[in-house]
């Protein structure tokens, strides 16, 4: 791995894992559905306009548009829909640390359901991750947490391994910026719907809406995703994944950083495992690949 694939990784996992906090912010004062709608709108239209300056085609082969759509379903409207959702109820460090398992689930899934072999080192590292997952859950749940938006976190969290590993067939054969463009575009209007039918456009305007709005339609939208999948193309997705082990310490200090959002003993402790834990399972994949 060369070092401007690690800026890369680490670029990707501090953007990621700063938009639980954004959103957190932007849920505060706005509608959940029709704010991601809207801002999957704006960063579509913007993507699919660079890509076009840059001579790219939405010419895109059968295998890329079928992994587009489901990307950009399961990402897009599930996983970050669920997530806005939730977050109305749940902090935004929760939220982060909820879907900081995605590395655990796709190496689960992939073992289950897609025989694909794991060493005893990445078993171990498996049971641990989960097992600080539920450290914090427990201490959460004994803390009178909102278990409806927990659900729909673990659900989109779901939806979001299944997307991660269809991501292969996404970004291969090029015209990286046209797909994530596209992608986006399939969220809007998948989440148009339930926002049109169960949402009233009832917002709170404010300097701080606005900035979020901004920096999530912009950064974690756009420069992460385009990030990401420059990064699986130079590098595997496999071995890109492997900065995800980031993600929960970096989602728990921007939260508690710019939302004051308090973090217990066990809730580091807790971080601490699960980050040690996708760092484990990710290295040991690569070994056995």
């Amino acid at each position: 791995m060369d070092f401007r694939a690690i800026l890369m990784g680490l670029a990707f996992a501090f953007m990621w894992s700063s938009a639980f906090t954004s959103a957190r912010i932007i849920v505060a004062d706005a509608p959940p559905l029709g704010s991601l709608a809207l801002r999957f709108l704006i960063s579509g239209l913007i993507g699919v306009g660079v890509a076009l300056a840059m001579g790219q085609s939405w010419r895109l082969t059968r295998a890329q548009w079928g992994a587009t759509v489901l990307f950009g379903v399961c990402q897009n409207a599930l996983y970050l829909g669920l997530n806005f959702v939730a977050m109305q109820t749940i902090e935004a460090s929760l939220a982060a640390i909820i879907a900081s398992s995605l590395p655990l689930l796709v190496a689960l899934f992939g073992w289950i359901v897609f025989r694909e072999r794991l060493g005893a080192l990445a078993l171990v590292g498996l049971v641990t991750g989960f097992g600080g997952v539920a450290l914090i859950m427990g201490s959460r749940l004994s803390g009178g947490v909102d278990l409806y938006g927990v659900v729909l976190c673990g659900i989109g969290a779901l939806a979001l391994t299944f997307a991660t590993l269809a991501l292969r067939g996404a970004s291969s054969g090029g015209n990286v910026m046209m797909i994530v463009g596209l992608q986006m575009l399939v969220g809007s209007v998948v989440l148009a719907v339930p926002a049109v039918a169960t949402e009233t456009w009832d917002v709170t305007w404010s300097w701080q809406l606005i900035a979020a709005f901004a920096y999530t339609t912009l950064i974690p939208g756009l420069a992460a995703t385009w990030v990401w999948f420059t990064l699986v193309n130079r590098i595997g997705a496999v071995r890109a994944a492997t900065f995800h082990f980031l993600n929960p310490f970096f989602g728990v200090l921007v939260a508690a950083a710019l939302l004051g959002e308090a973090m217990g003993a066990i809730d580091w402790i807790g971080v601490a495992i699960i980050a040690a834990a996708i760092l484990v399972v990710q290295l040991s994949r690569q070994g056995v690949r």
